[in-house]
């Protein structure tokens, strides 16, 4: 089993520094593992030697996690760096080995928490995250509409474009803003590029800790409540990818393929028989369908559940085949049966034999069966001719 954990962790739980110092400080050289020169991605086992500065680092006891929130006023530097004046640890003078979680500029003041537990920082700082701070800004002259829409919007600094953030005029010089990121200096930078100068910045908000009533300068325990949000909010601050996009889930989807019926059916086929009882596909050929869809010949069954060629077999009254003029079976459109067809024309022609139109043509016939019926040719013709009266 591999009880190794990454060396910046290892330093960190010792309570030296944040991990994100740590890094820096293997890249400074000035850490060594096993007396060699340590870099990024080492990894500590149980009984390795660590030492930053010439100084061994000895796995610590697991401590109580200690997370502070201080009221920092301007002057004091962020860093734990003793030897610089002023700066936020020997400020605090907690007993214990804390490290602050970000920044906040000297010549501001305002919000900011401090810890023992490493982990917990990159988790809030991340910028993927979209975890919001939020701060009070005084400005040297008056603020109009057009201010705080470029504020909102994003301001070019740094080589890039800030992103959208939340800007709310509180007074004639003063406003309120809500970040997600954290550029240097990023709001004394955003107002300079539009003419403007900070005179005054104060964090009230980071993510669910608030400033409220904390006086200037002093410090406090965060609470049950205020920690149990804290920690919710920053689960799954360690899912996100790489590309900052949530990471996809696995398995790819599979296609749904519809499920055949008893009789063997697909719905698109149920479609087109409708009610009918089983039709038989044949292609033009007469063989029966595989594959693609051609045309094919429909046999409906009679009221009493029987086709043609089962009445047949019954010794009922046998059924004719349906054919086309020409004498072929019928493969296209359904048409009369013949036998139908022969047996009406029967009857209308024992009815009348007269034909079906009396057209000009047909004129001259009539009139000779019309002589025929009174007798000569043209007789009442001859008698004037002959000038009998």
């Amino acid at each position: 089993m591999d009880n190794s954990i990454s060396l910046n962790k290892f330093i960190s739980d010792t309570g030296y520094c944040s991990r994100r110092e740590a890094d820096n400080l293997i890249t400074e050289g000035r850490v060594l593992l096993n007396n060699r020169p340590a870099v990024l991605g080492n990894r500590y086992k149980p009984g390795d030697t660590v030492e930053v500065d010439g100084s061994i680092i000895t796995a610590a006891k697991k401590e109580k996690r200690v997370y502070l929130a201080l009221n920092k006023p301007t002057g004091i530097t962020t860093t734990t760096e003793l030897h610089i004046k002023d700066n936020i640890i020997s400020f605090v003078g907690y007993p214990k080995r804390i490290f602050p979680i970000g920044r906040l500029d000297k010549d501001s003041e305002g919000l900011i928490l401090l810890t023992n537990d490493g982990d917990i920082i990159n988790k809030i700082l991340r910028a993927d995250n979209n975890h919001e701070k939020e701060y009070i800004v005084r400005v040297n002259k008056p603020i109009d509409g057009a201010f705080i829409h470029q504020m909102s919007t994003g301001v070019p600094i740094l080589d890039t474009v800030t992103l959208p953030c939340k800007v709310q005029p509180m007074g004639r010089q003063t406003f309120r803003i809500t970040l997600t990121q954290g550029l240097n200096r990023q709001i004394r930078r955003m107002c300079e590029h539009l003419g403007y100068a900070v005179v005054g910045l104060q964090r009230v908000r980071i993510m669910n800790i608030k400033l409220d009533k904390l006086a200037l300068g002093k410090w406090r325990y965060l609470s049950d409540a205020e920690l149990s949000t804290l920690m919710e909010s920053i689960t799954d601050s360690a899912k996100v990818s790489p590309s900052g996009k949530p990471a996809a889930r696995g398995g790819k989807r599979t296609e749904h393929k519809p499920t055949p019926s008893k009789g063997g059916f697909t719905p698109k086929d149920r479609e087109q028989t409708g009610k009918r009882k089983s039709t038989k596909y044949v292609t033009k050929d007469g063989n029966p369908q595989t594959g693609k869809k051609t045309e094919h010949t429909t046999t409906t069954p009679s009221k009493g559940g029987f086709t043609p060629k089962d009445r047949e077999q019954a010794g009922k009254r046998k059924s004719t085949k349906q054919v086309t003029k020409d004498g072929k079976p019928q493969t296209g459109k359904k048409t009369e049966r013949t036998w139908k067809k022969e047996k009406s024309a029967q009857a209308r022609k024992g009815q009348n034999n007269r034909p079906e139109k009396n057209t000009g043509k047909e004129k001259k016939g009539q009139e000779s069966r019309r002589e025929k019926r009174t007798g000569a040719e043209g007789s009442f013709k001859n008698y004037r001719s002959k000038g009998r009266r």
